[in-house]
């Protein structure tokens, strides 16, 4: 049995449900009736007779309408979340905003930018980066964190929900534990990983300690996570929005591209490109009465 969920922040109509349940049937599925989880919002579709690819085939085009994931209904409530921070729980890149303070942020995002749709080294394009932050005030880094990081609107209700139903949650950032650290803490993740500008003297060294955490280290993080809390891969949640995540968004049984870039929204077994990070709630059948803050 499997389940499409369709999500919509604002206005998902009964016809736009009712539209891809006939989809899927015409596709060879027997659909049940849907499951409103929110009405308005949020509609759970159950099927079975038709694979994995071929329901997501099905509904690919109802994706400018609205979010949609397609997966199995057993097991969809995870017990492991590995998440991006950058322009996923929070809604900036931190190092595009540090560059901000050294007038530099149009140059430092075009990098960030790139190396995001995959198309730069990672850490090559990191080190670059960070090289151009040499000499400004460590200082700089907390008063950017309280000007400028927001936590993305659905990121506390969505850790800490499924915290809350006996999950385990780690933030893994190519940024910094300066910003992860307390990001991590005010959301509610279990613990966070990320790089460490080196300082010296009071000012930004323009390195980045190793070693990096990189692509490498995300999905590395998720098997470990796994593995040492008893899961398989198919029980885990894995979220970003750049070329880094695709690795552990491969690995992880529901791997979602959150307002990502195109090569990362291509590898991931679902979308988020119109809500926030609740359809991901949604998407593991909680209803609005079942979140926590």
């Amino acid at each position: 049995m499997f389940v499409a969920t369709l999500v919509h922040p604002e206005n998902l109509p009964t016809a736009t449900v009712a539209a891809a349940s006939a989809a899927l049937a015409q596709a060879g599925a027997h659909v049940g009736e849907p499951d409103w989880l929110e009405p308005g919002q949020a509609a759970d579709l159950c099927f079975d007779g038709l694979d994995l690819a071929s329901a997501r085939a099905a509904l690919a085009g109802f994706g400018s309408a609205c979010d949609i994931v397609v997966q199995p209904l057993a097991g969809r409530a995870r017990k492991l979340i590995i998440a991006d921070m950058d322009s996923t729980m929070i809604t900036v890149e931190c190092i595009d905003e540090l560059a901000d303070y050294a007038g530099l942020k149009a140059e430092v995002a075009a990098v960030t930018e790139a190396a995001m749709r995959g198309e730069l080294d990672f850490v090559a394009a990191l080190d670059g980066r960070v090289a151009l932050l040499k000499g400004l005030p460590a200082s700089v880094i907390d008063r950017c964190r309280t000007e400028r990081v927001r936590l993305m609107p659905g990121a506390r209700a969505l850790v800490r929900t499924m915290r809350a139903h006996g999950a385990y949650a780690v933030l893994v950032s190519g940024g910094f534990t300066a910003f992860a650290e307390p990001v991590a803490a005010e959301i509610g993740f279990n613990s966070a990983i990320a790089n460490r500008l080196d300082v010296a003297d009071g000012y930004l060294a323009g390195t980045v300690s190793r070693p990096v955490v990189d692509s490498a280290t995300k999905v590395e993080t998720l098997r470990r996570e796994a593995k040492a809390h008893g899961l398989d891969l198919a029980h885990c949640l894995a979220v970003g929005d750049g070329a880094n995540d695709i690795p552990m968004i491969e690995a992880a049984g529901l791997g979602v591209a959150y307002h990502a870039k195109p090569r990362t929204e291509a590898a991931a077994a679902a979308a988020v490109r119109h809500g926030d990070l609740t359809a991901l709630l949604y998407a593991q059948g909680y209803r609005k009465s079942d979140w926590s803050s």
